[in-house]
């Protein structure tokens, strides 16, 4: 024998631990953490008004539906703000592409970013579906309870990854994690074994994951708007073919050679900070004020708090000097001509002089109407950015999460506004009891956009009382959300 390539050994090895550390936690660890289930109660309210309010877009409502026109499925899955009923995999998608359209869903910021609500995607799709076949069959529907212990194990797959694995590094975009996730916790919901969940979580990794290039210049476009739908529908997929028996690949992560690590990974391996609990949804990020990219979040805080004492003096700015973090100037920080509203809403410099210019940012400013004030683009062209180290630090510090940006204004005639510095956002833990009633009136406000008052006011109360929410069969909850758009 002179070959020494271990690559054409052909003994299959035990699943990846990886993977099985994945599988071990969504199927045995037991959810008691009170400040999670209510965190989750806020995320589900939140996301759900996300989606609401992304029906008020055509180019959103352009992708939704069914496969073929008309179809109904029996026992099929609800999409909230709509009349459509689908099968899981096609609802996932279109839930999921609903709650990520606008870019105002919750975040989470680490080597890898992203948005762990993402997942309610597959989450709602399957434990939908499986409620109203339980119930055809006279078994017991899951409840919105079983909703918020599926939500709180996908956040905390996908953020505990991303705590210390970039993915974006090697190109990757992040909704790789949500296939993750989305796997993981459908094979729950669905009722698979370990062995299928491990078996499905494999895949995953066999499937890799798209290229960010949809989310940077030159190619800045609309897939990063449905791209999390995509991956949440993807993850029922593959969930349900490990449940019909398709096989695992155990080491689809450490095979030599033709494994993630060694192909992807340049031969390292994933590096964890700490283990799978409920970590994530704790300290979750959400966008409580307005629908911009969460690295630019406490820019545009700034940014507002400095428009009274701007306002009437734009034409007389001579410079703008932005300090933030290395995350922000890798992601959004972006010169030159913007082509379309995902162009415009991962530009910390377009949103940054919404917020001097009009003392607000909102989803309608991203819009072509808006783009055409010259006033934005002359802002830009006077904007420097640079990174602040401590900020870089502050940002990856586990016991801070910071997310900090600070602006100061220079004028002409040599005078200046102070310099506005926001270290936290309202949507961050350290700012949570400021933004839970804030988070209640965003929901009202993006649900009126759908639902007639006497509905908005009844879900209100529904997600008021923790009891009741917990309680209530997930396809009743789902019932809830659906309207006949004919008649609306």
């Amino acid at each position: 024998m002179t070959s020494t390539d271990h690559s054409s050994l052909n003994q299959r090895t035990p699943p990846d631990k990886e993977i099985v550390e994945i599988a071990n936690y969504v199927h045995e660890y037991q959810i008691n953490s009170e400040e999670a289930i209510n965190t989750a109660r806020l995320c589900l309210m939140d996301s759900i008004g996300c989606g609401l309010l992304a029906l008020k877009f055509p180019e959103c409502t352009k992708m939704l539906g069914p496969v073929v026109p008309g179809t109904i499925v029996p026992n099929g899955s609800r999409v909230p703000g709509t009349d459509y009923v689908l099968d899981p995999i096609t609802a996932a998608f279109n839930i999921g592409t609903i709650i990520r359209w606008l870019d105002y869903n919750d975040t989470w910021l680490a080597a890898e970013w992203g948005h762990p609500s993402d997942n309610l995607g597959a989450i709602l799709a399957v434990a939908d579906f499986m409620s109203r076949n339980y119930v055809s069959k006279g078994k017991s529907p899951l409840t919105v309870k079983d909703v918020l212990e599926a939500m709180i194990k996908a956040h905390e797959i996908q953020g505990i990854m991303a705590l210390e694995n970039a993915f974006n590094k090697k190109g990757l975009d992040h909704v790789i994690l949500v296939k993750l996730a989305s796997t993981a916790v459908s094979s729950l919901l669905f009722g698979a074994t370990k062995e299928q969940t491990i078996n499905a979580i494999s895949n995953v990794w066999v499937d890799l994951g798209p290229l960010r290039t949809y989310r940077h210049a030159p190619n800045t476009g609309s897939r990063k708007s449905w791209a999390a739908g995509d991956a949440s529908a993807r993850g029922v997929f593959l969930a349900l073919q490990a449940l019909r028996g398709e096989m695992g690949y155990n080491s689809a992560l450490t095979a030599p050679k033709w494994g993630f690590y060694d192909r992807i990974w340049d031969g390292e391996k994933f590096r964890f900070q700490r283990s799978y609990g409920t970590y994530v949804m704790e300290n979750i990020l959400f966008k409580v004020s307005f629908p911009a990219e969460f690295h630019a979040q406490t820019a545009v805080e700034a940014a507002i708090q400095l428009h009274p004492f701007v306002k009437d003096r734009l034409e007389e700015i001579d410079r703008i000097e932005i300090t933030t973090h290395e995350a922000a100037i890798r992601i959004i920080s972006k010169t030159g001509p913007l082509f379309n509203p995902a162009d415009r809403d991962h530009c910390l410099q377009y949103m940054i002089a919404i917020g001097l210019i009009f003392g607000n940012l909102t989803e309608e400013d991203y819009e072509e109407e808006r783009a055409k004030d010259p006033r934005i683009d002359a802002l830009r062209e006077k904007m420097v950015v640079k990174e602040n180290p401590q900020y870089t630090k502050d940002y990856h510090d586990p016991n801070k999460r910071a997310i900090p940006n600070a602006i100061q204004v220079f004028f002409k005639d040599g005078t200046s506004t102070e310099k506005v510095e926001v270290y936290y956002p309202i949507g961050h833990k350290k700012r949570r009891k400021e933004a839970i009633p804030l988070l209640e009136q965003k929901f009202v406000k993006n649900a009126s956009t759908r639902f007639p008052k006497e509905k908005v006011e009844k879900l209100v109360e529904l997600f008021r009382n923790p009891e009741k929410l917990y309680n209530m069969p997930i396809n009743e909850f789902m019932d809830l959300l659906t309207i006949n758009v004919l008649t609306f």
